[in-house]
C-alpha cells in the first residue's frame, strides 16, 4: 500500500505527518512512503533525506495512493481528491467540523482521527493529542517567556536582587504538566491549578505549589480526564482561582474538555486585576479558550495585560513535534496493515475506537451529533 504524505493546508502550520526516519521504518515494514515536494521543509526535514530513506519525492502524492497521513484537518474540498474507499488519518477535528464529517462519509473514505483514539493503555504510544500537548505546553512557556517584561529567573546582580517570576498553570493535563516543568527549568516559581483533587501529587512532583478550587462533584472521568461541572461549581471556582490569577505575572491556561469547549476559568475582571506587563498565554484558544478575553490567533492588550490565543504551538517546535507525531501515525499505520496490504479489523478496540467513519457510514457517535444525524 502507498501512503502519501501531502503538504499541509493549515496557515501557519510547519509540521509534517511522516518523517525520514520515520519513513525509512516504513519503507522496511513493506509500505510506499509518497512524499510531496517540500512537504518537510518547514520542520526541516528535506527531499534528499526522504529519499535516503527509501520514500519518493513528487509534485502530488494523492492519485493512487491506499492512505493519506495528515497533520491537521483538510479543506472539505481537498478530501475530493482522494481516492474513494482510500484511508486517511490525522487531526480531523470530528467533533467539531460537521462539513469534513460529512466528505469523509460522502467520498467513502476511511477515516482515523487521533481526536478519537480510545484513552487506554494500548494505545499511548499512538496517542498523538498527548504527544502534541506536550509540544504545546513547552512552547507555550517559551511564548510566554519572550512576551513578558519578567525575568523567570532570580538573579543577583550589581544593580540589585531581581526576584523570580511567578508562574500559574490552569489545568494539569499533558500541555499543564510540561509547562509546569519547562517554567521551573526556567526558574520560575510555579503555582498550578486543576479541578481534579489527585492532580496535586504530579504538580508537587515538579515543585510546583497545587491551587485547589472548592468542588463537591466528582470532576473526573473514567479515563482520569477533567470534566465539565456545574455552573455553582464554576462559580466558587472562578471566585478562589481569581487572587491566584491576581498575583501571577504569567498565567499558562491549558484546561480542555475532550469533545466539548474549553470551560472558562478566567474572566475579563480577573485579567484587568492582574499587573501591567503581565501575560496569559491560552493554550486552550483553538477549543474556544480558558480566557474570556482570548481572541483565537491573536495578542490582545487587556489594561497592559498581554493575553494571547495562539493556534500554532506545536508547530513553533515543528522538528521535534513532527518526529513524535509521526511515531504515533507509524504505530497506527502497522496496526492496521499487515505485509503492506490494508486489513481492517474492527473488533480491535483502537480500530474500532479510532475510525471515523467507513464506507460512507459515520461510525462514531460524537461524529454523528456533529453532523446532525443524532442527539446523544
Amino acid at each position: 500500500m502507498r501512503i502519501a504524505v501531502p503538504l499541509e493546508q493549515g496557515s501557519g502550520e510547519r509540521r509534517v505527518a511522516i518523517t525520514p526516519k520515520v519513513a525509512a521504518e516504513l519503507v522496511k515494514g513493506s509500505l510506499e512512503i509518497s512524499v510531496q515536494h517540500d512537504g518537510g521543509h518547514k520542520a526541516g526535514f528535506f527531499d534528499k533525506e526522504y529519499e535516503a530513506a527509501g520514500a519518493t519525492v513528487v509534485d502530488d502524492p494523492i492519485p493512487g495512493a491506499g492512505a493519506v497521513v495528515l497533520v491537521g484537518p483538510p479543506l472539505p474540498s481537498f478530501l475530493d481528491s482522494f481516492d474513494q474507499g482510500s484511508v486517511v488519518i490525522g487531526l480531523l477535528a470530528p467533533f467539531t467540523d460537521a462539513d469534513i464529517v460529512h466528505k469523509l462519509a460522502e467520498r467513502k473514505l476511511t477515516a482515523f482521527a487521533f481526536e478519537a483514539m480510545p484513552r487506554t493503555t494500548l494505545a499511548q504510544s499512538m496517542d498523538a493529542l498527548s504527544s502534541q500537548a506536550t509540544a504545546a505546553g513547552y512552547a507555550a512557556v517559551l511564548a510566554a517567556a519572550l512576551e513578558s517584561t519578567r525575568f523567570l529567573p532570580m538573579f543577583t546582580t550589581a544593580a540589585g536582587t531581581i526576584p523570580p517570576a511567578r508562574v500559574l498553570v490552569l489545568g494539569t493535563g499533558v500541555a499543564g504538566l510540561q509547562a509546569i516543568a519547562t517554567a521551573r527549568r526556567l526558574g520560575a516559581v510555579v503555582s498550578a491549578y486543576d479541578i481534579r483533587p489527585e492532580a496535586a501529587e504530579q504538580v508537587e512532583s515538579l515543585g510546583a505549589r497545587f491551587v485547589s478550587a472548592p468542588t463537591e462533584e466528582d470532576a473526573s472521568t473514567e479515563g482520569g480526564y477533567a470534566k465539565e461541572v456545574g455552573e455553582d461549581t464554576q462559580k466558587r471556582q472562578l471566585e478562589a482561582l481569581a487572587p491566584h490569577v491576581a498575583e501571577s505575572d504569567i498565567v499558562i491556561a491549558t484546561a480542555q474538555i475532550p469533545g466539548r469547549p474549553a470551560p472558562l476559568l478566567v474572566t475579563g475582571p480577573m485579567v484587568e486585576a492582574m499587573r501591567p506587563g503581565s501575560v496569559v498565554i491560552d493554550v486552550a484558544a483553538p477549543t474556544g479558550g480558558n480566557v474570556e478575553v482570548t481572541v483565537a490567533g491573536e495578542t490582545v492588550d487587556c489594561r497592559g495585560t498581554a493575553v494571547m490565543g495562539p493556534l500554532d504551538l506545536p508547530s513553533r517546535v515543528a522538528g521535534d513535534a513532527s518526529e513524535m507525531y509521526a511515531r504515533n501515525v507509524a504505530e497506527l499505520l502497522k496496526l492496521i496493515t499487515e505485509d503492506g496490504d490494508l486489513k481492517l479489523d474492527f473488533d480491535h478496540e483502537i480500530v474500532d475506537g479510532a475510525c471515523i467513519a467507513h464506507a460512507g457510514e459515520i461510525r462514531n457517535a460524537y461524529s454523528r451529533r456533529v453532523a446532525g444525524m443524532v442527539e446523544l
